[in-house]
């Protein structure tokens, strides 16, 4: 099978390498502000770990029994100041999904197009997995992200180094300026239903200007765009 062609990144230069002079016209992130994410971040993690164990568990099992390979997915992530770091979701696809993505030249295309993304049909999706992207219980792994310093409870999403490269230099210079997060504004204004555009503009809102005050209206959103499972795939 022909590989399929998609923006790679040179390993000597980096992927997650900014544009110099974008990076040096952002204001800095204020230190009060990177203290209470950072305090958030561990409170809310730690104790989300705890409580959700028996659902970890459940979820586990039911993965492990309903289709082949493991229970726990992992893939490259682009996080604060460019580093990059796995992030763990529990797996929602048929094993080897991820390699078919990247070799197929018609999937790879398709999975660009829906914002690096498989579509809502995708024969890969398992049955339970359809249910846990639907519900976001997929994402619950994270939370181990998020208390590893990797991720933030609230932040824009952390995204793959092609989509990254893909990027705009001002908007990869905004993107590293802090740690994506587990929900955000995408999650908050349409999920699965935003266009790859719109998701761009919500993280340049986001980025632009991050406070306190934001961050908690946002996690006070959660919840109820987390109910609104039409809008998840």
């Amino acid at each position: 099978m022909t590989p399929a062609t998609h923006p790679t990144v040179d390993a000597a230069t980096d992927a997650t390498r900014v544009d110099a002079a974008a990076r040096v016209s952002q204001p800095p992130v204020g230190l009060l502000y990177r203290s209470f994410r950072r305090t958030t971040d561990v409170v809310v993690s730690f104790v989300g770990l705890v409580c959700s164990l028996p659902l970890f568990l459940v979820v586990a099992a039911i993965i492990a029994t309903s289709s082949r390979g493991p229970v726990f997915f992992s893939q490259e992530r682009v996080g604060l100041d460019g580093k990059r770091f796995l992030v763990v979701k529990f797996r929602t696809m048929r094993q080897g999904t991820d390699r078919e993505v990247l070799t197929d030249p018609a999937a790879y295309e398709a999975y660009v197009a829906n914002g690096y993304k498989l579509g809502e049909d995708d024969p890969r999706i398992t049955r339970i997995g359809r249910w846990l992207r639907k519900t976001s219980l997929d994402e619950l792994p994270q939370l181990v992200n998020v208390l590893a310093g990797q991720m933030s409870v609230v932040g824009v999403r952390p995204l793959v180094p092609d989509e990254f490269a893909a990027r705009a230099p001002s908007d990869r210079a905004l993107y590293v300026r802090l740690r994506p997060g587990l929900t955000g504004l995408w999650q908050i204004a349409g999920r699965s239903s935003l266009t790859p555009a719109n998701r761009i503009e919500l993280d340049r809102e986001y980025l632009r200007a991050p406070s306190i005050r934001h961050d908690l209206a946002i996690l006070c959103k959660t919840p109820a765009a987390l109910s609104r499972t039409q809008e998840a795939h």
